[in-house]
């Protein structure tokens, strides 16, 4: 399985108590409590996801209560940026570009976490300020049974039997949405061509989606054919959405593509439970949490010291199986990223 480096949602779900900005009887204020900001994937719908078994572990181990607060990566950033001067969450965990955004915002403070050594150069920050805790990979999502079988390229999308039947996240508030714009770059050759694409795709588009996540169940109903997703999120809710089925886009002629998208996590700058962060996240990247995301969370070990051989790995690889991986210039994403929404928008009409 090819490992590379490194995954946001403006309708915020609360999965946790809401925390209130100060004072008296907040999560906050407890000693023995950590306090998650994540992007959304990693939780369950039935409370049988990767966060669901990580945080019951960590909980019955230390005594310290999860708090777990998540939306789209963007939304996240920006709750912590609202709340820099009174900072609420311990850990942030975003996919990229927005991990890299929250890092250049200073949100994060520097610590290197028990088995990150273990941990690809490339799927961490050079500096210790974050490091990924689950790989994950950019993909689509189709229903299996209106169609009967996955699209192979993006210029299928642009046939008339997709319209209304298509949506994908909106780039700059969901990690996925992103993904869409960076994918589409690479796959056209750059951003002038990328953006005519997505411009004509935009008559067969449904609208703005703030999460991905909200996605899915639309696809296994059918009221959508086909939506942006990844793999591991994808994979975790076809155990209950037995239409769905995963797919990575080419262009016609090509190789389907995709890139590393992982769930990256960092200690939050000034976190009111320091100690309780650096603990939660060394439990993550503990060799027990991580042989359990593929098998509970339907993702790739951050670890490369992880062989994962239960039956989601194998049908992981299995899926991963002939498509290509490139590696998106994070650098440049990170810098350009305002300017690459704006003429989204602009080519879309959004």
């Amino acid at each position: 399985m090819p490992k590379h480096a490194l995954k946001p949602i403006a309708a915020l779900a609360l999965l946790a108590a809401p925390l209130t900005a100060c004072g008296g009887n907040t999560a906050a204020s407890e000693e023995n409590v950590v306090t998650v900001y994540s992007a959304d994937g990693l939780k369950g719908e039935n409370g049988d996801g990767w966060y669901d078994q990580v945080f019951k572990d960590f909980e019955k181990e230390t005594g310290i209560k999860v708090e777990y607060v998540e939306g789209g990566s963007g939304e996240m950033v920006q709750r912590a940026v609202r709340e820099k001067s009174n900072p609420q969450a311990d850990i942030l965990v975003t996919l990229p570009p927005f991990i890299q955004q929250a890092d250049g915002k200073g949100l994060l403070q520097k610590y290197t976490p028990k088995g990150s050594d273990q941990v690809s150069g490339a799927d961490k920050a050079a500096d210790g300020t974050w490091t990924s805790v689950v790989n994950n990979y950019f993909g689509f999502i189709y229903n299996k049974k209106e169609l009967s079988k996955a699209p192979t390229t993006w210029e299928e999308l642009l046939d008339s039997s997709y319209k209304n039947k298509l949506q994908y996240s909106t780039p700059g508030v969901a990690g996925d949405g992103t993904a869409v714009l960076i994918k589409a770059m690479h796959d056209f050759g750059g951003q002038q061509p990328a953006l005519d694409y997505l411009g004509k795709l935009q008559s067969n588009n449904v609208g703005p989606s703030a999460s991905t996540g909200k996605l899915a169940p639309k696809v296994d109903k059918g009221e959508l054919l086909v939506a942006n997703g990844d793999v591991q999120m994808n994979f975790a809710q076809a155990k209950d959405m037995p239409n769905l089925g995963i797919w990575f886009p080419a262009r016609e002629g090509g190789k389907p593509t995709t890139f590393a998208l992982p769930y990256a996590g960092g200690l939050v700058t000034d976190a009111p439970h320091t100690e309780n962060g650096k603990k939660l996240l060394d439990f993550m990247l503990g060799q027990k949490a991580q042989r359990q995301v593929s098998e509970i969370g339907g993702g790739f070990s951050a670890r490369q010291d992880i062989k994962a051989t239960d039956a989601n790995a194998i049908a992981l690889d299995k899926l991963m199986d002939g498509v290509e991986i490139f590696e998106p210039d994070w650098a440049d994403i990170d810098k350009n990223l305002s300017a690459y929404v704006d003429a989204w928008k602009s080519a879309t009409g959004s």
